[in-house]
C-alpha cells in the first residue's frame, strides 16, 4: 500500500512540472511532498513491524528457573572439583 503513495507522489510531481499555473504547481508539489513523507512512514511502519520480537523465544519463568538451578548445580560441581586434588 505504502508504494502507492511513491506513485502518486512520483505523478503528482510530473503533474506540477508539466503545469503552466504557478498556483496548481505549488499544489501539485506540496502534494507530492506529502505523499513522499506518507511513503517513508509506511516504510518505516513495515519495518519496525518485521523486527519484533517473535514470542516463541521468549523463556516463561519456569524454564527460567530451571535454567538458573542448573547453572548453580554446575558452579557447585565445578567448585568441588576445584577443592578436590
Amino acid at each position: 500500500m505504502h508504494w502507492l503513495f511513491l506513485l502518486l507522489a512520483f505523478g503528482a510531481m510530473v503533474f506540477g512540472f508539466m503545469t503552466t499555473s504557478m498556483a496548481l504547481l505549488s499544489v501539485c508539489i506540496v502534494a507530492a511532498l506529502v505523499l513522499f513523507l506518507l511513503w517513508v512512514l509506511g516504510m518505516y511502519q513495515t519495518h519496525v513491524a518485521g523486527v519484533g520480537r517473535d514470542t516463541s523465544m521468549m523463556v516463561d519463568p519456569a524454564e527460567l528457573r530451571r535454567l538458573r538451578e542448573q547453572a548453580q548445580a554446575r558452579r557447585a560441581e565445578e567448585a568441588q572439583q576445584d577443592n578436590t586434588p
